[in-house]
């Protein structure tokens, strides 16, 4: 890991807690849903950590190259369901709430494809990754992937 201030070191007990909240967080929904979370919400906040780690991982899980192209223009791109649709809106919505965004709109395509329940766990999921982001780019981190699924490992291990 390089950085300009190791997280681990400077708040070892808050950041094994944020790393484990992180990864419940993750686990919640479906795996390719969180990656295209985790992937706009990355571009979004020009995270170059977060889109190296999130990409890789993502297409890991069988994500296709189409798709993470395309997702900086998921609106007009016809390959994500109405369900990637509602979770895509809401992550824009919320990762740009100062922007003034549609949030009821995409409140509404939120409900009409997520129950309460999946609704909060989506919502979590935001702020997890934005707090990442945040992390990353305010501490000039970069993670390699395969040290941050052994970081991850130790962390639900331990």
């Amino acid at each position: 890991m390089t950085a300009k201030l190791d997280l681990f070191a400077a708040a070892p007990t808050l950041m094994k807690s944020w790393m484990g909240t992180s990864l419940a967080v993750s686990g919640s929904l479906e795996p390719s849903l969180i990656a295209l979370v985790e992937v706009r919400a990355s571009q979004i906040n020009g995270c170059a950590n977060c889109l190296n780690m999130h990409t890789a991982h993502a297409r890991e899980e069988g994500e296709t190259e189409q798709r993470l192209y395309l997702l900086s223009a998921w609106k007009e791109a016809p390959c994500y369901t109405d369900r990637e649709r509602a979770a895509l809106g809401w992550t824009d919505a919320l990762t740009r709430l100062s922007e003034g965004h549609a949030l009821e709109q995409a409140r509404a395509a939120l409900i009409d494809h997520f129950t309460e329940e999946e609704q909060v766990k989506l919502t979590l999921m935001i702020n997890v990754i934005n707090g990442w982001n945040r992390l990353a780019v305010g501490f000039g981190l970069w993670v390699d992937p395969a040290a941050a699924k052994a970081m991850a490992s130790k962390t639900v291990a331990a």
